[in-house]
């Protein structure tokens, strides 16, 4: 039988096109059963506290960083979305005196406008907005050099090949709405891909690109980061992809429960432990790498039931 169509954007494979028993059985979930997901390779945590939740996220940085030695380079590749631990990772450097000279980082995206990289003076720069919130707010004594900070806005094979050359320890993550890391978003359902999405094999080959974001993205960025305005937000993207996903030692993915629902936080956590990898939902191959957490907010968390407002 055919996949149906997205009920969100027909031209499109995304999560709407799985079988409804995968939804069903995801929308049962609570927080005790996210919490039995785990598995060896797949681990579910979950925070009683913002304050808790993002000091973890920010100490995954102090962690990666103290391994970082003149023989061994070592790096975390963050996002942003959620933002909120990056201030607090700074703070903590600067408190523990713990210099940067050898530590590395990847940002994991940044906007494309009319063909190439938006510059960091745009409002919604995520090269901006990490320098801004954190490496800017490290004492100049501790800061990693700048050759040491890599961001997928120039030579996107050398920002490839830096996974080869530094250890990634961490990868860390958020999750948008149309259950993606980075912009790992799903396909347009057109050329090959018309009958069926890529197979897993398949998406985990794309590296570093630039990529057409799904529309959903698109809103989801609208309404996360520009007040609704949709205008302000590029229809393409330069993105970590799944090649160099799978070089970091860990995944580490950050529900605080306003970037994806309540609903879709539960999906992915569902397809990974039971190993259901589909590329209409991107999130979902990380069901084959090999080092996975899932870290939720628990008021994040929210509950699949129908509420009308």
């Amino acid at each position: 039988m055919p996949r149906p169509l997205s009920k969100l954007a027909t031209d499109w494979w995304d999560y709407t096109t799985l079988d409804p028993e995968i939804l069903a059985d995801a929308a049962r979930l609570t927080p005790s059963d996210l919490l039995q997901l785990s598995r060896p390779g797949f681990t579910v945590r979950i925070y009683d506290t913002v304050e808790e939740f993002y000091c973890a996220e920010a100490l995954e940085y102090i962690e990666a960083w103290k391994q970082a030695t003149p023989d061994n380079p070592v790096g975390i590749c963050g996002p942003i979305g959620p933002t909120e631990q990056l201030p607090l990772v700074a703070r903590m450097v600067n408190s523990i005196g713990l210099k940067l000279t050898h530590a590395h980082f990847w940002g994991m995206d940044e906007w494309v406008l009319d063909g190439k990289p938006v510059g960091e003076d745009h409002p919604l720069s995520f090269t901006r907005c990490d320098k801004e919130l954190c490496f800017h707010r490290i004492n100049r004594h501790l800061r990693m050099p700048p050759e040491n900070l890599h961001f997928p806005t120039g030579d996107l094979q050398a920002y490839s090949d830096s996974f080869n050359a530094i250890s990634c320890a961490i990868m860390q993550g958020g999750q948008g709405e149309i259950k993606h890391w980075a912009f790992n978003d799903p396909l347009p359902r057109s050329g090959p891909y018309k009958d069926n999405p890529p197979t897993p094999e398949e998406y985990r080959k794309l590296g570093a690109r630039r990529v057409q974001l799904h529309p959903v993205t698109i809103i989801q960025n609208a309404r996360t980061s520009g007040g609704g305005n949709v205008a302000l937000v590029p229809t393409e993207a330069l993105t970590v992809g799944p090649l160099e996903t799978w070089k970091a030692q860990k995944v580490s993915i950050w529900h605080p429960g306003h970037h994806d629902n309540p609903f879709g936080i539960r999906l992915t956590a569902l397809m990974i432990s039971k190993r259901i990898p589909d590329s209409s939902v991107p999130m979902s191959l990380l069901a084959d790498h090999p080092n996975v957490q899932f870290n939720y907010l628990r008021s994040g968390i929210g509950s699949v039931t129908v509420e009308m407002h």
